[in-house]
């Protein structure tokens, strides 16, 4: 469903999804990157557990939410990669954090 652009294309980027390292084209959003690494799904639902993925790719579905270094509940979409950065899906609901 998804491809990568020929190597050598554009300027690429090393991160880490789901604890495997990744090649990503630079500017690439994390949703990008964890499709590139070949997970469609990026969460499961706190009720059913079912597993659900980027669906608008623009910020207005909160389909595509994930861990990003660390911090839960990222619109993957949303969020440009950087070198190193660690993404894994997440599962379940939100964990709250006291403010």
């Amino acid at each position: 469903m998804f491809r990568k652009r020929p190597e050598g294309s554009a300027a690429t980027v090393w991160v880490t999804v789901e604890g495997r390292e990744v090649q990503v084209p630079a500017g690439a959003s994390a949703a990008a990157a964890l499709l590139l690494a070949g997970l469609a799904a990026t969460r499961e639902t706190a009720v059913s557990g079912a597993a659900r993925g980027p669906y608008c790719l623009m910020g207005v579905c909160f389909e595509c939410l994930a861990e990003i270094d660390g911090v839960p509940n990222c619109q993957s979409c949303m969020v440009t990669i950087g070198p190193g950065m660690a993404i894994r899906r997440q599962h379940g609901k939100r964990i709250a954090t006291p403010q």
